[in-house]
């Protein structure tokens, strides 16, 4: 598999310190959360808690479509946030048709 944009900007989210892993870590945070990435397989539950994430910080929700688990190397987490500014810009703006951005139609 050849590895996307996004992939390599998960990467540099991991060497800078600024990605959380999973919904109770993220429950902690008070502010600086700039893009969320739910796994496309998760339960109605972690949609759910992601909608509350993405109202609490008011940014954007980008659903993978495959590959979460490998793409964070975390096996059973189905949300990440991504804490640096321009780094979520550069998801956001990579293109990659493995993600899409939710745009409602859930809970």
């Amino acid at each position: 598999m050849a590895k996307g944009k996004v992939s390599s900007y998960i990467g540099f989210c991991f060497k800078c310190g600024k990605i959380t892993l999973g919904s109770s870590a993220i429950a902690t945070l008070k502010r600086g959360v700039y893009l969320l990435i739910l796994d496309g397989k998760a339960a109605k539950n972690s949609l759910r808690y992601a909608l509350k994430f993405k109202n609490r910080f008011d940014c954007p929700l980008l659903v993978c479509k495959e590959n979460f688990e490998e793409l964070i190397n975390k096996p059973l987490c189905r949300l990440a946030a991504v804490r640096d500014k321009n780094l979520a810009e550069a998801i956001l703006k990579s293109g990659d048709t493995g993600y899409e951005l939710y745009t409602g139609g859930g809970e």
